[in-house]
């Protein structure tokens, strides 16, 4: 029986797969969301120099997702194979690393489950198929680049864009919706916080967030079309403000603290695609108009 037909049948085998495969995404994730920022940086500079007309800076060593090995950020120690094992390896360190034991941050392992669950429930969710495969990249490029605007308040283009395009491409075989309600939604998510962007900084001046938000909100209009936007953005709101009174409580930061919006956009993105209908027809039905 070949293999498409086994999963299909079996949806218990694509689940195990698919989670086992988020594992090892997961790993390579922690290394995106560690180097990414800083390859950008290093670029910029670049840039920076060049446009300056500036003195070329000695070459700096490569430094790029595959290069150079990963090692431990405090002695050096180039990271084994048996060492890099989703979850396991942790677990035989006991957190630590193998040659002058220091602290593993707990980032990492918590990124590899996190990409593990995520990727056996798309599974569990869409079931073996073309929709399972995609909302499973998406899955993944969305707890990348959420990790990095956590830590560093940066959407780099480089995962924001590439997967808005493949939303539109996606859905020129109406996979998720038709056409048209992706490019009209990819539109609108983006002229939706374009336009509050401006309104707040032509009323006081400043930036009320990054433009990495218009392009992330566009991403979920070309992948689930203009009808999950005002979903997204509603949950979006509600979780930021949240999330926000608490880290003004528990970490007594000032109301200009700065917190990034993306990680809540694309955890509200994520649950209007699969649940958007679901949840608009029951709110229809709880107020008594459908």
């Amino acid at each position: 029986m070949p293999l498409n037909e086994i999963l299909s049948a079996y949806p218990l085998v694509f689940v195990v797969i698919a989670g086992v495969v988020g594992l090892l995404i997961g790993s390579f994730l922690n290394v995106v969301i560690w180097r990414l920022p800083k390859m950008l940086e290093r670029e910029w500079r670049v840039q920076a120099h060049d446009m300056l007309g500036l003195p070329t800076e000695t070459p700096l060593p490569t430094y790029n997702l595959l290069l150079p090995h990963s090692q431990c950020p405090r002695c050096g120690h180039q990271i084994r194979a048996w060492e890099n094992i989703p979850l396991l390896s942790y677990v035989c360190l006991r957190g630590r690393c193998s040659s002058c034991a220091a602290p593993i941050s707990k980032r990492y392992p918590l990124t590899e489950l996190a990409c593990g669950l995520l990727s056996a429930f798309i599974a569990w969710h869409f079931g073996f198929g073309w929709p399972a495969c995609l909302a499973l990249v998406l899955t993944w490029g969305l707890l990348a680049m959420s990790l990095i605007d956590a830590e560093h308040q940066l959407l780099p283009d480089v995962l924001v864009l590439p997967l808005m395009w493949l939303g539109l491409i996606v859905n020129s075989f109406s996979l998720f919706v038709p056409l048209n309600e992706a490019l009209w939604g990819a539109i609108a998510g983006y002229m939706a916080l374009w336009s509050v962007f401006w309104l707040f900084k032509l009323l006081t001046g400043k930036d009320g967030m990054g433009h990495g938000d218009f392009k992330l909100l566009a991403l979920f209009g070309a992948w689930g079309g203009w009808q999950i936007l005002p979903l997204t953005l509603l949950l979006s709101s509600l979780v930021g403000a949240v999330v926000g009174v608490i880290l003004l409580r528990v970490r007594h930061a000032k109301t200009s603290t700065p917190i990034p919006f993306g990680p809540f956009l694309a955890i509200a993105g994520w649950i209007a695609l699969l649940w958007g209908g679901q949840i608009t027809d029951f709110y229809w039905q709880f107020v008594g108009l459908k």
